[in-house]
């Protein structure tokens, strides 16, 4: 015989676990640091190529002006310059990569522990279920 209560179970799991269940099984399975650590090297990495394009742009759009102004300019200062505008963008965006992929472990970790519960509530039914036949 059919149980209304655990199809509505059995269907709501599987809702669950066809959409974002997939992407919060992979994130529940790294431990919290590990998880934000390869996030955020990951981040940097991206955001070090950001930094390249964009200076990379900024030199190209005033490229003759850059030019002749190579020689007068004091190229280790300048150097030095890039370096802490790198600096201070990798960090700011190594912050705000830490700040939203905690949240996305956070959030993934309560709809996992929601979901485990579903899965214990659905074995609890079957089990009330084999024991009245």
């Amino acid at each position: 015989m059919l149980n209304e209560e655990r199809i509505k179970l059995m269907t709501k799991m599987a809702a669950y676990e066809e959409n974002e269940g997939k992407k919060n099984m992979i994130i529940g399975s790294y431990f919290r640091g590990d998880y934000i650590e390869l996030q955020i090297l990951k981040s940097v990495a991206s955001g070090t190529f950001a930094f390249l394009v964009i200076f990379a742009m900024y030199i190209y759009y005033d490229f003759e002006t850059f030019m002749q102004n190579i020689y007068k300019m004091d190229l280790v200062q300048f150097g030095k310059d890039v370096l802490l505008y790198y600096f201070i963008f990798v960090v700011i965006y190594a912050l705000i990569s830490y700040i939203v992929y905690s949240y996305r472990y956070s959030k993934a970790k309560k709809s996992l522990k929601r979901y485990f519960y579903n899965l214990k509530q659905l074995a609890a039914l079957y089990e009330l279920e084999n024991k009245k036949l």
